[in-house]
């Protein structure tokens, strides 16, 4: 028995629970979890936002160490250093075929899986594959990496989701060239790690938006040069922060009509508007027709960063030994495994960075 964070149904806390895993079937892992990440990903699941199988056992961004492999699994060995990758590739889709694996079309069918038991026999999913909010979980083969040399498993937790989805918004989607100016909506997880990002791609102006003025601290350290608290003058700041053609990049990773819309108004003619944040049916974006001819912007949607994890994992490791990337900036709080329901609160109301669950 492990302990793990249990959502029940969809809308309701999660309770943290005593559950029973089944040793390693054929191509499968265990892994003893170091550090997990409380993602807001892990909110849209429990509030019904993104849809799963449930009951089931959340958390999709962590790292720990693999406790037993089965023995058709020849990769990797108990011992092992590892960061779990929530959206493994198939590798023979059409997604998949043109290069395009973070648009997998069954990467996520593993969420439909019988993951665990509770104490009174009751089914459990893995979430978004992986379970990541245990003690320990059990995993297909595919979705672990090694974890890379040099950087703490519990600083490796970080790089399954909010890093790789920054880093890869900003270089894989966006394209931030040197001396661009970006902004970015959203100083969460991913927001920090965009800015930081943004930052080594050699970005000029990097503003910083969000709701909280708290936050600002946070922001300057990811790599923010100016910070605007959000209102609704907050596309004319950001203009008159870029010399008044607004900002060649926007960043939006919050996942609201009105960030987005805020998002590709504060963008220059001809710039590049990336939508990172996941929003709900309910949020509808309208433009008219002869903006979209006049201002010549481009719009495009950002899943995971459009990142490739074995690809892009040992190029944010050597970010990280080069101290171009501060993984610690990301972290406001390390908490333990009771305390994610006040973390997944904290993300409602909009405070605070990146929770860590320390194992």
């Amino acid at each position: 028995m492990v302990r793990a964070a249990v959502l029940p149904a969809v809308g309701s806390p999660l309770e943290v629970a005593e559950i029973s895993l089944p040793e390693p079937g054929p191509g499968q892992v265990r892994v003893r979890l170091a550090a997990a990440g409380v993602c807001h990903s892990d909110l849209s699941l429990s509030n019904g936002t993104m849809r799963v199988p449930v009951p089931a056992v959340l958390g999709h961004e962590g790292a720990g160490t693999v406790v037993s492999v089965a023995e058709d699994v020849t990769h990797i060995a108990p011992g092992d250093g590892v960061v779990l990758n929530w959206a493994p590739s198939c590798g023979s889709c059409h997604a998949c075929a043109i290069g395009e694996v973070w648009l997998c079309a069954d990467a996520l069918t593993g969420a439909g899986r019988v993951h665990a038991v509770t104490s009174d026999g009751t089914a459990l999913h893995p979430g978004l594959n992986v379970a990541a909010f245990a003690e320990e979980t059990v995993v297909p083969a595919n979705c672990v990496l090694p974890a890379p040399d040099g950087v703490s498993l519990t600083d490796a937790a970080l790089l399954g989701c909010a890093v790789l989805t920054g880093y890869g918004a900003v270089h894989h989607s966006a394209r931030v060239r040197e001396g661009e100016s970006v902004v970015v909506y959203g100083v969460g997880g991913v927001g920090l790690a965009t800015l930081q990002s943004a930052r080594i791609a050699g970005a000029g102006t990097i503003v910083a938006v969000d709701v909280s003025p708290e936050k600002e601290e946070l922001a300057r350290r990811a790599g923010a040069t100016e910070y605007v608290v959000a209102s609704d003058t907050t596309a004319k700041e950001v203009r008159r922060l870029t010399g008044g053609r607004g900002a060649d990049v926007a960043i939006e990773c919050v996942g609201r009509a009105a960030t987005i819309r805020a998002a590709w108004d504060s963008t220059r003619r001809g710039g590049r508007t990336t939508v990172v944040g996941i929003g709900g049916k309910d949020q509808q974006v309208t433009f008219n027709a002869l903006e979209i001819f006049h201002w010549g912007r481009t719009l495009s949607g950002c899943v995971y960063g459009n990142s490739d994890p074995e690809r892009d994992l040992p190029v944010l490791a050597d970010r990280i030994r080069d101290g171009g990337l501060d993984l610690e900036a990301l972290v406001t709080d390390r908490i333990g495994l009771e305390d994610i329901p006040s973390a997944f609160a904290a993300m409602r109301e909009g405070r605070g960075g990146r929770a860590l669950v320390v194992f």
